[in-house]
């Protein structure tokens, strides 16, 4: 790999001589695979692969023996496993060691294509809320398609450059800005993050991820965790901007406890040393990446989230989003009462027995769908609505098409699904592949008629509608496999 001569030249003086060939030496040689396997699949199983250990600051993220084509295992349509860099999940440290024990509501700030995101809606205590933002609109859809497939229902995603969130003043507990770098932490993964880089792209990104920090902190409350990172190694965009945050907004800089045997760099910024995190590939395992966890002042106490006012907040959203108003303490869960925006009650108590625990559910009517919400979460999904473009919320559970109410792919793959309400078929990996290209399948002739939920090796993999002579895929037709090659490796999985 050819490095560019200025790039060589400040990183030598920045790391030393001895330190400089050693991370030039790890960028020759062949980048590790890792995956962060999805523990709210209990189904699925880390001996599917060939892998060698375990990440060390993540017990469910691996290193694999060997890249494979994730494209051609259901699994990974599944949502088993996102296929991450090892580095980068050391973002759960901050999170755990930092964001506390109760229900937080989160911002991931650019989080496209998902790799933070899923993970963090992994480890967020239960009853929070994340926000996951994209400011490009086809890449904000990449992101809705993966936290789909990861399946937990406490999720919006939103499309929104970040100074729309200026009307959301001391709104999040967490905010993670993994904001757009300069990419020298890529030069092993992608060579096109070579080709781009350049003295003058450094000087613009640092400035541009500051104007990025100056919108969004306002919306951190008071006592609020900012976690800032790149993939980068240059102190402009690090440790020069960190320093920036502090001295701008009074922050405090929290350390992490991590231990010696994980090769963490340090603080390499002269005449500071405030605790930052800095993982080089001749060290740690894994790509370019650099982390700081920064403390709002003051403190904020939150309003229990059970004595919040959801109805007020309720009648703030859209007409789109209006006509179930959460319930008040004592009242009956909808669904056993009169008929909500052209959906009898009848048909909303069936789509309830889709869900495990329907009553921890808002059930939202929208044109011809209803979407599913965790009502713990009706005031801020009612703030949001009122502020962002949203993209998707919570689960989105039916489509009316004719007379029927068809499941929508995302209840297949969600958390909340009471797999009790359809009968399912186990399916083979040629059928698997099959339905994922959005093929006709066929199904054995015991097959039940009607809604059928597909399973590959136990996991949920989506619905097809059996009339008999054929099955109707309803895979998402923008989801499918578009390859035609199908490698043999894959058919042991």
């Amino acid at each position: 790999m050819e490095l560019p001569a200025s790039f060589t030249d400040y990183t030598r003086a920045l790391l030393g001589d001895e330190e400089y060939a050693g991370l030039a030496a790890a960028l020759e040689e062949e980048q590790p695979v890792s995956i962060r396997l999805n523990t709210g699949k209990p189904n699925f199983q880390l001996s599917t692969f060939n892998f060698q250990l375990s990440t060390p600051w993540y017990a469910s993220g691996a290193y694999l023996d060997e890249r494979l084509t994730f494209t051609f295992d259901p699994l990974f349509h599944a949502g088993c496993y996102y296929v991450q860099e090892a580095s980068s999940m050391f973002v759960e440290q901050a999170l755990k060691q930092c964001a506390g024990t109760h229900p937080v509501v989160m911002l991931d700030l650019c989080a496209a294509p998902g790799g933070k995101s899923t993970h963090a809606r992994s480890i967020l205590p239960e009853g929070s809320l994340l926000v996951a933002n994209e400011v490009i609109r086809n890449r904000s859809q990449i992101l809705a398609e993966n936290l789909t497939k990861w399946g937990h229902p406490g999720v919006v995603v939103t499309n929104n450059d970040p100074s729309d969130f200026s009307s959301l003043e001391n709104f999040f507990d967490v905010i993670l800005t993994d904001v757009p770098c300069s990419g020298e932490g890529m030069f092993r993964k992608d060579p096109v993050a070579v080709s781009e880089w350049s003295p003058e792209n450094v000087e613009i990104c640092w400035q541009r991820q500051r104007r990025i920090i100056a919108d969004i902190w306002p919306c951190l409350k008071p006592g609020g965790i900012l976690i800032y990172s790149t993939c980068t190694y240059n102190t402009k965009e690090d440790e020069e901007n960190i320093r920036w945050i502090r001295d701008e907004f009074g922050a405090e800089i929290l350390p992490l406890d991590v231990p010696d045997a994980w090769n963490i760099t340090g603080n390499l910024l002269a005449g500071e040393d405030f605790p930052v995190y800095r993982f080089l590939p001749h060290r740690t395992r894994g790509e370019g990446f650099f982390l700081a966890v920064l403390r709002k002042p003051g403190t904020s106490t939150p309003q229990p989230r059970a004595e919040q006012s959801s109805a007020q907040g309720w009648e703030e959203l859209s007409p789109g989003l209006r006509g179930a108003k959460p319930r008040a303490k004592g009242s009956k869960p909808q669904g056993k009462g009169k008929q909500t925006s052209g959906i009898s009650k009848e048909q909303l108590s069936s789509l309830r027995n889709w869900l495990l625990s329907p009553d921890d559910y808002e059930f939202i009517p929208k044109d011809s769908s209803v979407s599913a919400f965790p009502a713990s979460c009706l005031p801020q999904l009612s703030v949001l609505q009122s502020s962002l473009r949203i993209v998707q919320a919570g689960i989105s559970l039916a489509e009316l098409k004719g007379k029927d109410w068809i499941p929508h792919h995302a209840l297949a793959m969600s958390f909340a699904l009471n797999p009790d309400a359809f009968p399912h078929t186990e399916i083979t990996y040629e059928q698997a592949i099959a339905y994922l290209r959005k093929e006709a399948v066929i199904l054995p002739d015991t097959a039940s008629r009607g809604v059928v939920l597909l399973t590959y090796k136990n996991i949920p993999l989506g619905f097809v509608k059996n009339i008999g002579n054929r099955a109707n895929n309803l895979y998402p037709q923008e989801w499918r496999i578009r390859s035609g090659y199908l490698p043999e490796v894959l058919k042991v999985l």
